[in-house]
């Protein structure tokens, strides 16, 4: 039940794994005018900020619905939004229709997040649930990888052409997408959710069919009974209104909400201004042609995939804080290095990708760590909102940004403009660090409820807040 359940949900970061390396790719290919739209570097960027936009309102709008009708609808429908924009993308025909369609599928990758997290932090074990949400946002690099490596044959034109190459690519992303949505029929309600909101039969038969399936697969008559003293008692509700979300938030536990804005906005500016223009700084400084950046950003994307699955574990025995703080910490200062020695033009091409693959390592652990703070923190009736909070307010000050300054200093063709930006990203990094050294939480292998009770529980809980 339990892989079906990362292999359903989890294929969303695939997804946009796929999403953002295919335009990363494709970058250079938009530019040219047998494409069909003939963008400038500087559309390129805006185009990625409003791919970012459109996912930041999804997760607002669609985060609300989620804890109000259940994971599951949610995580349809979002699916669904996504598949149909994508492939109204293929037929883009001038910027305008290009940057429409985007930030419509947008919404629907954005409301994926909310609802995939949720899903996941109720369903998976507490000594498991960090390794497990680094894996899942890590196979966002799986996707990553296959569509540079697709994007090498696709944008060959020997094979499909300028004009009709980056379409496909957009295509393969719709049926995987497809897919994925047949799976997810089979994925159960959380029963979490289900408890809270009122729908007690249908959460015990959840619980009792995983129940069930964990005692046939361990060959066990009974599973061991529940200590008494971790029960809670809960009065169930239809919905949650806005404010006790947001005096959650702010008034008890404002400091688990200033870190989640710090961690969730330094990885959002780092990724989303290097993935959207990283095609562009090959061509543009390297004179790399436009279809082999896949080839780049495939060797880029296994640095990004390894470092999760390697590193995911220390998360769960180490602890939260002191791996979060160190990959902040270390990305930082790779990235300021390679900054520097772009700025000394004594990178190549391939050097700068093999830095970059370091240093993604451990940024692409601490991107993964960030949203699993941000997602198992809160109480279980505002989780969803939460996520969807952080995620579209850190990523509209950074996701938004980062691509429409760098696609700016890019096409200034001067590299102590990027260097500025690099130092940018670098700076933010590192502060993250200590952020998370002085705020974080150390909630390696607990519970939910024991890390944050639900605001629904009839007897609150007493002490600190932090």
């Amino acid at each position: 039940m339990h892989w079906l359940v990362i292999a359903a949900l989890g294929i969303t970061w695939i997804l946009d794994g796929l999403e953002v390396t295919i335009v990363g790719n494709i970058a250079a290919v938009l530019t040219d005018p047998g494409s069909g739209l003939g963008l400038s570097e500087g559309q390129v960027g805006y185009a990625g900020g409003i791919y970012i936009a459109g996912a930041c309102t999804g997760a607002l709008f669609f985060s609300y619905l989620t804890d109000r009708y259940g994971r599951k609808k949610l995580f349809l429908i979002t699916l669904a939004i996504y598949l149909f924009f994508t492939v109204l993308t293929a037929f883009s025909w001038d910027f305008w229709s290009f940057v429409v369609f985007r930030f419509l599928a947008g919404t629907g990758i954005g409301g994926e997040y909310s609802a995939i997290y949720s899903a996941i932090d109720e369903l998976i074990p507490a000594r498991l649930r960090g390794r497990v949400a680094l894996w899942i946002s890590g196979s966002y690099w799986g996707g990553a990888a296959v569509g540079s490596l697709l994007s090498v044959v696709i944008l060959n034109a020997a094979f499909l052409g300028t004009f009709y190459g980056w379409r496909v690519a957009f295509g393969l992303g719709a049926i995987l997408a497809l897919a994925v949505l047949l799976l997810r029929r089979y994925v159960p309600e959380s029963p979490r959710w289900l408890a809270t909101h009122g729908r007690n039969d249908q959460a015990e038969e959840v619980a009792g069919n995983i129940e069930e399936q964990v005692k046939r697969y361990d060959g066990i008559d009974e599973l061991p009974p529940v200590d008494e003293d971790e029960t809670i008692t809960i009065e169930q509700r239809q919905s949650i209104g806005f404010t006790p979300i947001f005096r959650a938030m702010f008034q008890m536990y404002p400091r688990r909400t200033v870190l989640g804005l710090v961690l969730m906005g330094t990885q959002a500016f780092l990724y989303n201004a290097v993935l959207f223009t990283y095609g562009l700084i090959l061509s543009s400084y390297y004179d790399v042609p436009g279809t082999n950046v896949g080839l780049y950003l495939a060797v880029f994307a296994v640095g990004n995939l390894t470092g999760p699955l390697l590193l995911g574990r220390f998360f769960d025995s180490v602890g939260r804080v002191p791996m979060i703080a160190g990959c902040y910490l270390t990305s930082g200062a790779l990235l300021a290095l390679s900054g520097y020695l772009f700025y000394q033009d004594v990178l190549s091409g391939v050097t700068l990708t093999a830095i970059w693959t370091v240093m993604f390592f451990f940024a692409s652990s601490a991107a993964s760590a960030a949203y699993l703070t941000v997602s198992e923190v809160f109480p279980m009736e505002i989780r969803a909102m939460a996520i969807a909070v952080f995620y579209a307010v850190a990523t509209a000050l950074g996701g938004i940004t980062g691509p429409i300054i760098f696609g700016q200093l890019i096409g200034t063709g001067d590299r102590s403009d990027l260097l500025f930006g690099f130092g940018i990203a670098a700076a933010l990094m590192i502060g993250a660090a200590v952020v998370e050294l002085v705020l974080g939480v150390r909630a390696e292998r607990r519970s939910l409820e024991d890390l944050a009770t639900p605001l629904t529980a009839i007897k609150e809980e007493t002490g600190s807040s932090a």
